[in-house]
């Protein structure tokens, strides 16, 4: 599954289903796609999701026995959907998700 979050202000974000339910219960809404943050409680969302990387930031590293690669981190994963919400926040717009 893929969940696709868009706002007026700010370029259309996709992530795989997983990573964005992750973000989703970051910022502190619950993970039924579609859905939607009204304009007014976009900066808490953006402020919860920041706490929970930081929060992530904070833990040591897991290892990644048995594989080539080296993970992408959390903080990586949620990069643009930080900027969307960021945009969103500073224009004062909804956030949506399907």
């Amino acid at each position: 599954m893929l969940v696709r979050f868009t706002t007026k202000a700010y370029a259309d974000i996709t992530m795989f289903g997983d990573i964005a339910l992750a973000m989703l219960k970051m910022m502190g809404h619950s993970t039924t796609v579609p859905g939607a943050i009204l304009a007014e409680d976009v900066p808490r969302a953006l402020n919860r999701l920041t706490a929970a990387i930081a929060e992530e930031k904070a833990l040591p590293p897991k290892e990644n026995k048995g594989e080539d690669e080296p993970g992408v981190s959390v903080a990586h994963r949620a990069l643009p959907l930080i900027q969307l919400l960021t945009a969103a926040a500073e224009k004062n717009c909804h956030v949506m998700w399907e």
